[in-house]
């Protein structure tokens, strides 16, 4: 999951190498935190949240196959 997530949000930006995920699990709840560059942002966020709505989507709907919660932060 922490792969997927992190390969969807390379895939986004313009300097990937400053893509870091980092995985915080619980019992039943997986957050996964994003951090990106700062002029990257925009664009791991979307127009109107859009494209990390999407992104909260994909994730929501694996973590349901493996029947855990997952959750996607962006942080600055």
């Amino acid at each position: 999951m922490k792969t997927l997530v992190e390969n969807m949000a390379r895939a986004l930006v313009d300097n990937p190498e400053q893509v870091e995920v980092n995985e915080v699990s619980g019992e039943r709840t997986t957050v996964f935190e994003i951090r990106v560059a700062e002029s990257d942002l925009g664009k791991v966020i979307g127009k109107q949240g859009k494209t990390a709505r999407a992104m909260r989507t994909i994730i929501s709907a694996a973590g349901t196959k493996l029947g855990k919660r997952c959750v996607i932060e962006i942080l600055e």
